[in-house]
């Protein structure tokens, strides 16, 4: 049995940090942190795993007998607390890196990689072993909907994690994924993405490149067939089994309802397995076309894999529904990136009656957005509603003016604007998605209240 460490997490409260903590935990470690926002859903999990929170970086927060800090990568030089850990010559990780060699080492890592889908895949991969027996262990960016935690060891070498692109820590520029010793890995997608880290997309392959060299020979690397950033990355090198999906393919789908509540996975021999679930749109039925294939790289049949997803229930803030009351719904996602919003917006028109208005309120407030690389791009994301809210975050840099007048669209500067013309506008029936990857003021939660109870003036 490991020897039990005295361990402090700053930016403890992060989804990725706050799982590793659980972990931490699991293992028998006294676990702390430190971070700016001790805020919900994070800190209510930790708190009931039993792990003590400091608001602030004031290095009072860091225990004096700490054996190791681990080091979130939102952390940079300046923090009070990372000169603290310097100057005393205290040891420190990253998070990637103690993943590594606490937990991963000796693992089946079945990682999901790519620039959308991540948390969801990863949720249905999880669901999917778990369903069938496996017992796996997980490490989610979110909190999946059929556990009640983002994190667990498990009870078996399977274990499946989200993994992600951005970097690892002020002291180590490589991206996170790169610790992951993946056996199994699933590249959704790959698109330009965190413009504050990479200068291009070919700067993203490249990481992807170092990612696909990691996964040894008897591994297996599935993904969606005309994904042309990907077949880049490909064609650099490959050491592994290959597995695509899509039309003209061994593996494929069909939709048995337009908005993708029902597919069948199609299989070689001409076998096929039916889902029907709670979810909509193309972009989770190619989703779940991922999580089937690498399921069955641990030796899970199709047909069980895809009756499992039938139960699957989207993780938390993944078209999330917070309120229904006089035909109006109100659903929180977090959905950021044109693609994401586009894709999402698309499936959840498909599902709705003829006549229905969907008001779409989002938040763009990104890295990525704040270097403006996708302002062209965001006005024809939002096709599918019927009317969109554009909240002006402070720090954007430009005016999302010229995006609302492209779509006819509303731009607001306040929070209290945007609920304001929401209340005035929004009609029996509506839909209403709210859209950030933030927590945008708590706009969603207030609203959803006032739907929840009965629009009083």
């Amino acid at each position: 049995m490991q020897d039990t460490k005295r361990l402090h997490i700053l930016g403890i409260c992060g989804t990725f940090m706050g799982s590793l903590a659980q972990l931490a935990r699991e293992l028998g470690h006294q676990v702390s942190g430190s971070d700016a926002g001790v805020y919900p859903p994070m800190c209510d999990q930790l708190a009931a795993a039993g792990i003590e929170l400091t608001s602030g970086y004031d290095p009072s927060g860091i225990p004096e007998d700490v054996d190791e800090v681990i080091i979130g990568n939102a952390m940079s030089r300046g923090n009070p607390s990372v000169e603290y850990v310097l100057e005393r010559g205290i040891p420190y990780t990253s998070g990637p890196e103690w993943l590594r060699r606490e937990v991963l080492q000796s693992r089946w890592v079945l990682a999901v990689a790519g620039t959308h889908g991540k948390t969801t895949t990863s949720s249905m991969v999880a669901w999917i072993l778990e369903d069938v027996g496996m017992a796996p262990g997980f490490l989610i960016g979110g909190v999946p909907g059929n556990f009640p935690t983002s994190a667990r060891l498990g009870q078996t070498h399977f274990f499946v994690i989200e993994a992600d692109e951005y970097d690892t820590a002020f002291f180590d520029k490589r991206s996170k994924f790169l610790h992951y010793l993946p056996r199994t890995l699933i590249a959704n997608n790959l698109e330009y993405d965190h413009a504050d880290i990479f200068p291009d997309l070919e700067a993203i392959e490249r990481q992807f490149q170092h990612l696909m060299r990691l996964v040894p020979a008897s591994g297996r690397v599935v993904l969606p067939a005309g994904e042309a950033a990907l077949e880049r990355v490909l064609d650099k090198g490959r050491w592994f089994d290959v597995e695509r999906f899509g039309a003209e393919q061994d593996w494929s789908y069909q939709l048995l309802a337009a908005d993708g509540s029902a597919f069948a996975f199609c299989y070689q021999g001409g076998g096929q397995a039916e889902v029907r679930w709670g979810l909509t749109g193309l972009h989770n039925v190619r989703n779940a076309c991922a999580a089937i294939l690498a399921a069955r790289h641990v030796g899970i049949h199709p047909a069980q894999a895809a009756k499992a997803l039938c139960d699957f229930r989207a993780a938390r803030r993944r078209m999330e529904l917070l309120a229904d009351h006089d035909g109006i719904r109100v659903y929180d996602d977090f959905a950021h990136h044109p693609t994401a919003i586009a894709t999402t917006l698309e499936g959840f028109r498909a599902s709705l009656a003829a006549g229905t208005r969907v008001l779409a309120v989002l938040e763009p407030r990104s890295n990525t957005m704040k270097a403006g690389v996708h302002k062209d791009s965001l006005a024809t994301s939002v096709a599918a509603a019927d009317h969109s809210l554009w909240l002006q975050p402070s720090g954007l840099g430009w005016s999302l003016q010229q995006v609302a007048d492209a779509c006819g669209g509303e731009c607001l500067e306040t929070a209290e604007a945007v609920l304001a013309s929401l209340k005035a506008q929004t009609q029996p029936g509506d839909q209403v998605i709210f859209m950030s990857n933030g927590g945008f003021a708590g706009l969603p939660a207030r609203f959803a209240e006032w739907i929840a109870n009965g629009r009083p003036l």
